[in-house]
C-alpha cells in the first residue's frame, strides 16, 4: 500500500514538474529579443535555460524580486528530491575538487578571469540585489532591470541573469535567463548529465519557492486590497 502511494505521489509530482515547465520555460529568443546589457558582457557564452518567474508587480517592483531572489536557498527547501541532488552534487564536486580551487580560473577560451574586467564603464556601479555568494555567485551589475552574477568552478564559468520584463500596460514580469561557458569536455559532460534533472526538479522546485515567497513580500509590502500577480500561469504547489 505505502508503495503504491509512493508511486502515485511520484507520478503526479512528475506530470506537475512538466506542466510547470511547458507553462514557465521560454525560448531563447524570448529573452534574447530584448536588449539586454549582458549581451555586451557575455556575447560568447551559451544562454542554457530562460525561465517566467512567478512574480510580477509594478515597474518599480525589481527590487523586491532581487531581495526574494536573495532569500531563497534551494539546497535546502522542502523538496525532498531537489535537497537530495544538491547533496549529491555538492558531494561529487568536494570528491573531485570542482568547488575549491586553489586559484582563480580563466574564463574559457579567455585570459582574464572574471567578465567584471569586460563591463562597460557605466556598468560599473556601485552594486546592489542579492548576496548569492554563498552559492559561488558574485555579483557582476545591475540596472533598473537587469542584474547579473558569474559563477566559476571546474566544470563551467557561468552567468545568473535576473531581468524585469514589461509584459503589459505597467505590469512586469521577472525572467532569469543562466548563461554558461563549459569547460572542456568535462564541463560539457556535466551539463548534459545534469541537464534533464534541471528542467524537472531543480527549477520547478524553484518556481514554487519563488512563486510562495514573493507573494508574501508583496503582501508585505503592499498590504490587503492592493495589486497582485494576475493568474495566469499559477505555479502549482505540489512538491517532490
Amino acid at each position: 500500500m505505502h508503495v503504491c502511494m509512493y508511486v502515485i505521489f511520484s507520478a503526479r509530482n512528475l506530470v506537475s514538474a512538466a506542466r510547470l515547465e511547458t507553462d514557465m520555460r521560454l525560448s531563447n529568443s524570448e529573452h534574447e529579443s530584448h536588449a539586454w546589457r549582458i549581451s555586451e558582457v557575455a556575447p560568447d557564452f551559451r544562454l542554457e535555460d530562460v525561465w517566467a518567474l512567478p512574480a510580477q508587480g509594478g515597474a518599480g517592483d525589481f527590487a523586491t524580486l532581487l531581495e526574494v531572489m536573495a532569500s531563497l536557498d534551494p539546497a535546502n527547501g522542502e523538496s525532498r528530491a531537489t535537497r537530495a541532488l544538491f547533496s549529491i552534487r555538492y558531494r561529487v564536486g568536494g570528491w573531485f575538487g570542482w568547488d575549491d580551487a586553489p586559484r582563480r580560473l580563466a574564463i574559457p577560451d579567455d585570459a582574464a578571469t572574471t567578465l567584471s574586467a569586460r563591463l562597460p564603464e557605466d556598468l560599473r556601479n556601485p552594486l546592489t540585489g542579492p548576496d548569492l555568494s554563498s552559492y559561488g555567485f558574485l555579483p557582476l551589475y545591475s540596472t533598473d532591470v537587469e542584474w547579473a552574477a558569474e559563477l566559476s568552478n571546474r566544470t563551467v564559468h557561468a552567468v545568473m541573469h535576473l531581468a524585469w520584463v514589461e509584459k503589459d500596460r505597467g505590469i512586469y514580469q521577472g525572467q532569469m535567463g543562466v548563461y554558461v561557458k563549459p569547460r572542456g569536455r568535462l564541463g560539457a559532460a556535466y551539463m548534459t548529465l545534469i541537464a534533464p534533472f534541471r528542467h524537472r526538479v531543480v527549477y520547478p522546485a524553484l518556481m514554487r519557492q519563488i512563486e510562495r515567497a514573493w507573494k508574501a513580500r508583496m503582501a508585505q509590502h503592499r498590504g490587503p486590497g492592493t495589486f497582485t500577480s494576475p493568474p495566469s500561469r499559477q505555479v502549482c504547489d505540489r512538491d517532490g
